[in-house]
């Protein structure tokens, strides 16, 4: 029978052997045209920085058509290899002359940076790098989280048109020729290149192989066979341009078409900034092949410019701010470091040059001349100079150093010291103290690609703030990992008490730090083998500023960690709990959590959403509880819970970023953002493959035109298993962001200026004649609280019910109550259309609509097919040799004047295939090959 009567039931239980049968078939045809394609590439540095989804730095920029800046860094733990270099370089030289013809001769790659790491020997020419680094670098150069595991992905979990995060490659890719099933490395740069840069998705779906298409036939979701897209075959000789509005196929089950509207890659890729302004060049003067700078990491250098101005003893601030630098320095800076200390008021002094961190003592040789008391006023671009000069005179160039400016004033002077910011190639993080700090401080930290952070009312902030610049290195076992901060305000002889799991891949180099405001606490800390630690375990510093540190010897015990204080006071007072940690191990790779928004910046009423990654290396963590804390200038403050649903701000379900909209705007300036993310032992889930945004993979490949070999062959799938160890406890800040277009009259009530979130998981089946449909509750603003109705319109044709939603066939859904944002919804109607006889397809859509009447976006299309079933007829897998993929329908012939197609039945037999006897029970006949495939033999050396 025709494809029209082919279920999915028919496709999924019958022709598990026909799908591979087909893959082979479709991949000989396609790959035999294959052709060698050029290999060549090189690099440069420019210093100005973009910010991806509010989170990262990037130093990209486009120039003259052509692309700068790009950083391309190998990570610490690779061996050292010239070839890795080399085939690094040969990469970008074949990826440029495809952008370009890609993009319609407008942009090229021109300038890269290839960042070495310092476990790699120093060269002649090996440059030093400036503020370029492992973690704020563009591609990431890595070993695979897991053994063979050498997919290239992009780490991407914005919206539609939202720049990723980073490229991730394996040595093994760039080295093995056994992986180039993937596609010549330049072409799959390309289409990474597109994830990254412009916010596309990719155009196959691995989960849903097959779909029913408004032709009513059967198609082949992962299957290409014409000139277009990138972002779905990128592996074939073919595939040279980006799916237009004109080739793009908008009823495919892709995340492209979920994620953008059913709009196609290249409107996409077209309306972001870089094609604003660009033209494209003429053929006859192609770009020159990619330059390329080799730069090498140095060791971390770090000065602390402090304000000590009178302002500073306000709420403590002062003390405070001594509190949190030596936290830094004994619990924070990585050991091998280099520290020195300037402090400003009026003017500026230096209290230490660059000191290496060699032990617990040599902080004391950098804090014990820091002024007793803050006075006079506030001159930052003073702190600044002397800083730079406290590297200079040690004999070091402020390439690559880093800059820790703390203040809580103004200086009507500091864009006077922009461009001497701009020349020392340092990086400035900045945290803003009190709601009076200088407003410039932020353009300080974007113009260098530093943090940002601000502290106020918030007790630990400050800690936290300082506890967050860790080394930008990419050697995460070196890194210090924060497990615990809390404060509490505790009244006279009152108990407090707490734990603090420890889980198996952190342990080394722990610390409990305790502060207090008026009079030192009583404290108790119990580990989880049940060893007592007391009051006189906690030691004191020098300085006199409220706080005692416990060093827990050795690898601390996997566990839970239970705390006790008591104010023995006579008054209320502020008691506060920290806990670092680093890996248990070297050769252990801890779990972490970034936190940043969508948006450095908000103009009211604009939503900032929050992104919160969870992981362990290049691992997704699952099962984790994460909250966002979220605090204004006034010291007002949100709590967000943030959800991996794939619903509502989330972009994906079960990629271990956990995001949520924000929209309690309570007044203009800064915004501080916490994360908390916490875990039991028995919903951790280590979720053992990478992201989802990568280039395919294709099974097989072309030697002298027989498919051979299957390259890697581990399987692709994830696999999920449980998290060893005592339950997860991290915390981690976002930086800060700013927002304006708030005033006094702004309504509290986001209902009256938010409407529900999109519904994008709609699912819909034939149950008999009803159908059955189940999605995600939204919000009520965007996703906060429940909707107040829900709009259900189906049609018999896709494209009427996208145009023109609100005059298409109404569903009543009086009897339905919407359910709290993030639940499961389900509904069930018998539709009012009539059925034909062979089958009937009906495409149905939602908006939710909230107490004010503001309607959502249209949901994605779901469709639901009712068959009757033939049992007596045979399928003819018509729709299966001639899929309908990503772009068009137009087949691939080895010759520019094909010779006509044979017969549907002639190409089937031609291929192996055979009709199986007639059925005997209501199972239909299925086709399958004549003889099992022989089993193919190994890749070529």
């Amino acid at each position: 029978m025709d494809p029209s009567k082919w279920t999915p039931t028919d496709i999924y239980d019958f022709t598990e052997e026909v799908n591979e049968k087909i893959s082979l078939i479709v991949s000989q045809k396609l790959i035999e045209h294959r052709t060698k394609m050029l290999f060549s590439l090189n690099i440069t540095l420019f210093l100005v920085f973009q910010l991806l989804l509010g989170g990262k730095s990037s130093m990209v920029t486009l120039t003259s058509n052509g692309y700068e800046g790009i950083v391309i860094a190998i990570n610490p733990n690779v061996p050292e290899d010239e070839k890795l270099i080399q085939s690094i370089k040969e990469m970008i030289i074949e990826a440029s002359p495809y952008l370009f013809h890609a993009t319609k001769q407008k942009v090229y790659f021109k300038k890269i940076s290839i960042l070495i790491p310092m476990t790699w020997k120093s060269k002649p020419d090996y440059l030093m790098s400036r503020q370029e680094s492992y973690e704020q670098a563009d591609v990431l150069i890595a070993a695979p989280a897991q053994k063979n595991r050498d997919d290239p992905y992009t780490l991407q979990y914005g919206q539609c048109g939202q720049k990723g995060q980073y490229i991730h490659f394996t040595p093994s890719f760039l080295l093995s020729d056994n992986l180039l099933a993937y596609g010549p490395r330049g072409r799959v740069f390309v289409h990474e290149w597109a994830h990254l840069r412009w916010g596309v998705f990719d155009e196959y779906n691995d989960d849903q192989p097959f779909y029913m298409s408004r032709k009513k036939t059967i198609e082949v979701t992962g299957i290409q066979t014409a000139k277009e897209s990138i972002m779905f075959m990128q592996n074939f000789d073919s595939v040279v341009d980006f799916c237009t509005s004109k080739t793009h196929n908008r009823d495919a089950p892709n995340l492209q078409n979920k994620m953008c509207k059913q709009r196609s890659t290249w409107d996409v890729i077209k309306e972001s900034d870089d094609f604003q302004n660009v033209s494209s060049i003429k053929a006859t003067h192609p770009p020159k092949s990619p330059t390329f700078i080799l730069l090498r990491s140095n060791p971390r250098v770090v000065c602390l410019v402090l304000d000590k101005s009178e302002s500073m003893q306000i709420e403590d601030r002062f003390i405070r701010m001594k509190q949190a630098v030596e936290i830094f320095l004994i619990q924070i800076l990585e050991k091998g470091s280099f520290a020195g200390l300037v402090t400003f008021s009026d003017v500026a002094e230096i209290h230490a040059y660059l000191t290496k961190i060699s032990d617990n003592s040599a902080y004391q040789k950098i804090t014990e001349n820091l002024p007793k008391k803050a006075t006079g006023g506030t001159a930052i671009c003073d702190g600044l100079k002397e800083g730079f000069k406290a590297i200079q005179l040690s004999n070091r160039s402020t390439f690559g150093t880093e800059i820790i400016l703390l203040t809580d004033g103004e200086d009507p002077t500091i864009s006077s010291c922009f461009d001497m910011v701009k020349d020392s190639g340092a990086i400035i993080h900045t945290i803003a103290l009190g709601p009076a700090a200088a407003r410039e401080l932020e353009k300080l930290a974007k113009m260098t690609g530093g943090y940002r952070f601000y502290a106020n009312k918030d007790t630990t902030g400050l800690i936290d703030a300082f506890c967050r610049i860790s080394s930008r290195s990419g050697n995460l076992s070196e890194q210090a990992v924060q497990l615990e901060s809390k404060y509490f305000n505790i009244s006279r002889n009152r108990w407090i008490s707490g734990r603090v799991p420890m889980d198996s891949t952190v342990g080394s180099d722990t610390y409990f730090v305790v502060t207090w405001t008026r009079s030192k606490p009583e404290m108790f800390l119990q580990s989880p083998k049940g060893k007592i630690y007391t009051t006189p375990d906690f030691r004191e510093g020098k300085m006199n500023i409220r706080s005692a540190r416990l060093s827990i010897p050795g690898i601390a015990e996997t566990g839970p960690w239970i705390y006790r204080l008591k104010n023995k006071d006579l008054n209320y007072q502020l008691l506060t709990v920290i806990v670092t940690t680093r890996a248990s191990s070297l050769t252990n790779v801890p779990v972490t959590v970034t936190a940043h928004v969508s948006e450095n910046s908000a103009q009211y009423p604009s939503p900032i959403i929050v992104y919160a990654r969870v992981s362990q290396g290049f691992l997704p963590i699952l099962g984790m509880y994460v909250t966002a804390i979220i605090e204004d200038e006034s010291g007002h403050q949100v709590t967000l819970e943030l959800w991996d649903s794939g619903a509502g701000a989330d972009a994906v379900k079960n990629d271990g970023v956990y995001s949520r909209y924000f929209l309690d705007y309570h007044r203009n300036g800064r915004y501080s953002l916490k994360v908390r993310a916490q875990a039991k032992k028995t919903r951790l889930r280590k979720k053992l493959s990478h992201y989802n945004h990568k280039a395919i993979y294709v099974a097989g490949y072309n030697v002298n035109g027989t498919i051979v070999g299957k390259g890697n062959t581990t399987p692709s799938k994830d696999v999920k298993k449980p998290h060893k160890g005592a339950g997860i406890y991290r915390v981690t800040l976002g930086g800060t962001f700013i927002v304006s277009g708030v005033f006094a009259t702004t309504k509290s009530n986001t209902s009256l200026v938010f409407p529900p979130s999109k519904i994008n998981d709609l699912q819909a089946k034939f149950e008999k004649k009803i159908i059955q449909l189940t999605w995600t509750a939204p919000g009520n603003s965007l996703d906060k609280g429940n909707a107040s109705r829900y709009d259900v319109r189906i049609s018999k044709d896709w494209q009427k019910l996208q145009d023109d939603f609100d005059n298409a066939i109404f569903i009543s859904t009086s009897n339905l109550i919407p359910k709290m944002v993030g639940s499961k919804e389900k509904f069930a109607f018998k539709p009012e259309i009539k059925m034909k006889k062979k089958h009937t397809k009906v495409y149905i859509a939602i908006k939710a609509i909230n107490e004010a009447n503001l309607t959502s976006e249209i949901s994605n299309i779901a469709v639901a097919t009712y068959v009757i079933p033939n049992p007596g007829a045979n399928i003819f897998a018509t729709s299966l040799l001639r899929p309908r993929a990503a772009c068009s329908e137009a087949l691939v012939h080895p010759s520019p004047h094909p010779a006509p197609p044979p017969s549907r039945k002639r190409q089937l037999r031609r291929r192996g295939w055979r009709r199986l006897p007639p059925p005997t029970t209501s199972t239909p006949a299925v086709l399958a090959p004549r003889h099992s495939p022989a089993a193919a033999p190994p890749p070529p050396s």
